[in-house]
């Protein structure tokens, strides 16, 4: 009966672990003012080796792009659109052309138009499709507070 417990315990402790999640991209966020009227936030991904996510250009008919969306707030507004390095681009059979996307690690960056000299947070969500060779993961949506400094 002993043997037969610990079997069971081990067979549920090797389904739950085969069961996880894959969570490739891990994200981190910050934010510099850079004067009394204008901030930038940063987005950091930082991508395990043989996956990788897409760029904020995508075509319509391909993967889904990396996008930001700033909450609505009265004391802050977004200032132009985010900007990102130059990304890899190449062709992926998956979706039949070409695609530009990032590896490793990425730095999206975005300038933030001060209303108020009281900001203290900077919210708003996250979009991003990650991909290796052989599969992709479901899109992911995640909601950021990324804290500004004085």
């Amino acid at each position: 009966m002993k043997k037969l417990l610990i079997l069971t315990i081990l067979m549920i402790a090797g389904i739950s672990t085969y069961a996880q999640i894959e969570s490739p991209v891990k994200w981190a966020y910050a934010a510099k003012r850079i004067s009394s009227t204008e901030a930038v936030v940063f987005l950091r991904a930082t991508i395990q080796d043989g996956w990788h996510i897409y760029s904020l250009d995508v075509k319509d008919g391909g993967p889904i792009k990396t996008s930001f969306t700033f909450d609505p707030s009265k004391a802050y507004s977004v200032e132009g659109n985010a900007t990102q390095p130059t990304p890899v681009t190449r062709y992926e059979k998956a979706f039949s052309m070409n695609v530009s996307y990032f590896e490793k690690s990425v730095t999206f960056q975005q300038k933030i138009k001060l209303k108020s000299a009281n900001v203290s947070v900077i919210k708003g969500k996250l979009e991003y499709m990650t991909c290796n060779d052989q599969k992709c993961l479901p899109p992911e949506d995640l909601d950021f507070s990324i804290p500004l400094g004085k």
